[in-house]
């Protein structure tokens, strides 16, 4: 059934932290284990290897918000280290163990195995269509382990989300790059020190900036325009709107239950 849209963003919060201990430092080391060069390398083909050996053009498709050419400096040389089944487990395993260790004694508490089992009904539960990464996800065996079990439905849940949002990007007419750009300043950053796009050409980051200036997104200041913040409040809107079917499978009761026992494992980070 329907759930208010509040409680499918606040599922958001609690299952983010859950899923991204996959880019976590001890779920990098196990990929430095098998081969790869750097962090990145590590994040490409672990990320992608659902979609199997897609080339960067694909990956990079899906992915959406990295800047160009980004993509092809690991895919597809991560696959002549690993294949794409091997990175599979060299990802579940290494984020199992960092979620573990990041929980502490919570990884054995009955909460944690109940959460697994409630997460992972929504995490399986919704259409795959227009959702690529998602689909992929959803094509791989599910853990028994309860640890390894939640880890893996908090990112299917991630993934379907974020698919919903690259949707929510394209149908605003938002770029890749100029999300990056956006979300840096609206944390009241600037482009050049945000982690995902610092590194690119500074003439390149002001193009987008002035793009985005012109389409009146951006003030002078480069801060949010009211048009701009109107824009970013749809985007998330329609992202928590698209978040929902997973959910639905829920009723009140175990979304409430889910909710209150992701609180203190959420909380641990």
């Amino acid at each position: 059934m329907p759930h208010p849209l509040a409680k499918i963003r606040r599922m958001f919060e609690l299952i983010e932290p859950i899923a991204t201990v996959t880019f976590s430092e001890v779920a990098n080391e196990a990929f430095l284990a098998v081969g790869m060069r750097n962090y990145w390398d590590g994040y490409f083909a672990g990320r992608a290897a659902p979609l199997g050996p897609a080339p960067a053009e694909v990956v990079h498709a899906v992915f959406y918000n990295f800047a160009d050419g980004e993509v092809a400096r690991h895919i597809p040389w991560v696959w002549g280290k690993v294949t794409p089944q091997e990175a599979i487990a060299v990802r579940e395993r290494g984020s199992t163990a960092a979620l573990r260790q990041a929980i502490g004694d919570l990884a054995d508490s009955p909460g944690l195995a109940r959460a697994a089992d409630l997460a992972t009904r929504a995490a399986v539960s919704a259409p795959t269509e227009g959702r690529v990464l998602y689909a992929g996800l959803r094509a791989l065996a599910v853990p028994t382990e309860p640890v390894a079990r939640l880890w893996h439905a908090a990112t299917l849940l991630r993934e379907h989300r974020g698919d919903g949002h690259n949707a929510a990007l394209v149908a605003h007419g938002i770029g890749g790059t100029e999300a990056h750009v956006l979300l840096a300043l609206s944390l009241g950053m600037r482009p050049e020190e945000f982690g995902r796009v610092h590194h690119l050409p500074r003439p390149q980051l002001a193009a987008v900036v002035d793009g985005l200036r012109a389409r009146g997104l951006v003030d002078a200041a480069d801060g949010f325009t009211e048009a701009g913040r109107q824009m970013k409040d749809r985007i998330e809107a329609l992202t928590d709107e698209l978040a929902a079917p997973p959910y639905e499978i829920l009723g009140p009761g175990e979304l409430d239950t889910l909710i209150a026992d992701l609180e203190p494992i959420a909380a641990a980070f």
